[in-house]
């Protein structure tokens, strides 16, 4: 097998036939031996319907039904599982990501790189989900020492041993993009057209986006953590300084202060505490949920794979 293209299915269930073609056409200008891998994440428009008759149509077309919902970070890597290519192509299933850029992946990579990764010249979301990208990149960067390009996707392809190491990571709170960059190998970047949406609006709204993050962020860094505790310490000497200073005050001008500056200060700390125990409780339920070890999903049936 020399090409494996994982999509997880999530909504958009009429661009499947024109994914279908368009990625067979593409990887059909690199090898004839290829399996599209079609993982049906429970899609709420029954997009498994659509996949078992591409399945029927062709054997290339490999249709993975996951029990519920697992997330696409996990429907991922049930296609990576089970994909066999010697290259491993990830994409979306609502077309934005261009399958016609499939070969400029591959020749890219064969140059000698182990991971290639699409860059979006020219994004066509609108400019909310556009600052609210760039922001969550700017934080993730700051909290993992990492440089992440908030214009790089998972649109990508990469060989066969960087998929072999990512499937051994386990977590429960995954990032492909994150993952792949943190296993190491030779990696570059070139620019893809990126395309409007082929059907509806993306499941990713802000509320989705910011419960992702913070699990990213809780799961994959210790800094946050870090932070409070120089807040602590900076919030420890600022005290002192004010003790002192009204010590002082009180023998210069035997005037004491009110209780107002004291219940706001009281209610600011006691704020930053409350802050503080809910990131920790947070790191602590990661470590509650991970310690499981429960299967990152459950595949319900598989066509076209023996």
């Amino acid at each position: 097998m020399k090409i494996s293209v994982v999509v997880p299915v999530y909504g958009c269930r009429a661009a499947l036939p024109e994914l279908y073609r368009r990625v067979s056409e593409a990887v059909k200008t690199i090898t004839d031996d290829y399996e599209l891998i079609l993982v049906n994440d429970n899609c709420p428009q029954n997009s498994w319907e659509v996949i078992e008759e591409l399945c029927g149509r062709d054997k290339h077309v490999v249709g993975i039904e996951l029990a519920r919902n697992f997330g696409q970070m996990k429907a991922i890597l049930a296609g990576m599982d089970n994909a066999d290519g010697d290259w491993v192509v990830v994409m979306d299933c609502d077309l934005q990501d261009k399958p016609e850029e499939i070969p400029n992946l591959y020749n890219k990579a064969i140059e000698g790189y182990d991971a290639v990764f699409a860059r979006r010249k020219d994004r066509k979301d609108g400019w909310f989900k556009k600052f609210q990208s760039a922001m969550y990149y700017k934080v993730y960067r700051y909290a993992t020492d990492s440089d992440f390009d908030g214009d790089v996707c998972n649109f990508s392809i990469i060989s066969r041993q960087v998929k072999d190491e990512y499937c051994k990571l386990r977590e429960l709170h995954r990032g492909y993009l994150e993952y792949i960059n943190w296993i190491g190998f030779r990696k570059a970047i070139i620019d893809v057209e990126h395309c409007e949406r082929y059907e509806g609006k993306s499941a990713y709204d802000f509320k989705r986006k910011m419960e992702m993050a913070l699990e990213l962020l809780t799961s994959q860094s210790n800094k946050i953590l870090k932070l409070f505790v120089k807040t602590g310490f900076l919030f420890t000497v600022l005290s002192a300084i004010a003790a002192i200073v009204l010590i002082v005050k009180y023998f210069v001008t035997h005037v004491t202060e009110g209780w107002t500056s004291i219940i706001v200060l009281n209610l600011l700390i006691g704020g930053i505490l409350m802050t503080a125990l809910g990131i920790v409780g947070l790191y602590v339920g990661n470590i509650f949920m991970q310690v499981k070890e429960r299967p990152l999903y459950v595949v319900r049936q598989i066509k076209n794979k023996d």
